[in-house]
């Protein structure tokens, strides 16, 4: 085997810069970009652009003018090209069939229905493979998607903005009267990127109650995420937001109720282990990621579980003096940046094996 040049990884920062342009639309897929090299110079490139899709590697295959460079050619990918038959035939034996000379992976695909075995059928095909340059980058840009592989429970960031006395809300007692700004622009944009990020994002009954939430991205452009609350005994009126029919919702309730356009009930007993068996629903929906921006009753739940992957805490300079308290700032040593006289911190966890 040749070894991994600093050309190598050019040419793999390149397949993380394209694989970066499906986020917010490939969702539960991971994000996966491809390039494909002769002689020096990028004869190819694709990346995986929307969810049933075609994937990165025949996306860059099909971008190739003169096919007749391909079995002199490198294939430059991200993550482990599969090997199973799902919305899409298997790239590897797509790869494996145009006779491609070399390959380079960044890292293996967690996924049980691949993980080595894309390897194992590019060399059984006589394919030199290469494996694991910039293999924390890969991971880290597919962090959701390997946190649901391995941890089977979607990737958990919990959002909330507070004031510098710590609180996130007047007291209020209905939707007429309106929430407490604390957020600026340039943040509020910064969070429906975020929003952008996730696949799904909860709220409580208490929030969307309070809030009338719509949950969708206006400062930011992508798809909207799934809307999730929950709600057990049926309080969200017929004409709040979350049951306007425009966005997919899923409403987690302990009664049973009637499904209509866009707005789905999952019966779920929530009066024990809450937390898990939510978790483990939207596992089963293949929900990978979740964004949970309050209010405070569900954010301390997840964090008395310690169930998070992320926390994100804007401290606005502003005081109110009393009323709704932020739930506990975690431990540890944050990131922090100051944005417009705001400051945001955000706690990661180890990464997941």
């Amino acid at each position: 085997m040749a070894p991994l040049s600093e050309t190598d990884r050019m040419y793999m920062k390149r397949c993380l810069q394209l694989a970066s342009y499906g986020g917010g639309y490939v969702a539960p897929n991971p994000m996966v970009g491809a390039v494909l090299v002769c002689e020096d110079k990028i004869i190819g490139e694709g990346f995986h652009r929307s969810y049933g899709k075609a994937h990165a590697e025949p996306e860059a295959i099909a971008s190739v003018a003169d096919k007749s460079l391909l079995k002199k050619a490198t294939l430059y990918v991200n993550l482990e090209p599969c090997a199973h038959q799902g919305k899409t035939p298997p790239c590897a034996r797509l790869i494996a069939d145009l006779g491609i000379a070399r390959v380079v992976v960044g890292c293996l695909d967690p996924n049980p229905k691949v993980c080595g075995r894309g390897m194992e059928m590019l060399r059984a095909a006589g394919v030199e493979v290469e494996l694991g340059i910039l293999e924390d980058e890969c991971r880290e840009l597919n962090k959701r998607f390997f946190t649901f592989q391995t941890c089977k429970r979607p990737y958990i960031t919990l959002k909330w903005a507070q004031t510098k006395d710590g609180f996130i809300d007047r007291k209020r007692s209905n939707a007429t009267e309106k929430p407490l700004l604390i957020s600026n622009r340039l943040t509020q944009t910064i969070t429906h990127k975020v929003r952008s990020q996730n696949q799904a994002i909860l709220v409580g009954a208490n929030t969307a109650l309070l809030d009338n939430p719509k949950l969708t991205l206006r400062f930011w452009s992508g798809k909207n995420p799934l809307r999730l609350s929950i709600d057990r005994e049926g309080r969200i009126p017929e004409n709040y937001h979350l049951k306007d029919g425009e966005i997919e919702t899923l409403i987690f309730t302990e009664q049973q109720r009637e499904n209509r356009n866009k707005l789905r009930y999952l019966k779920t007993d929530l009066s024990t282990e809450g937390i898990e068996q939510l978790l483990s629903a939207l596992y089963q929906e293949n929900v990978h990621s979740v964004l949970v921006e309050g209010g405070t009753q569900i954010l301390n739940s997840f964090l008395r579980k310690n169930c998070w992957d992320e926390v994100l805490v804007e401290i606005s300079p502003i005081r109110i003096g009393e009323g709704v308290a932020a739930p506990p700032i975690p431990a540890g040593n944050p990131f922090r940046n100051i944005l417009r006289g705001h400051e945001c911190l955000l706690f990661r966890k180890q990464p997941q094996p």
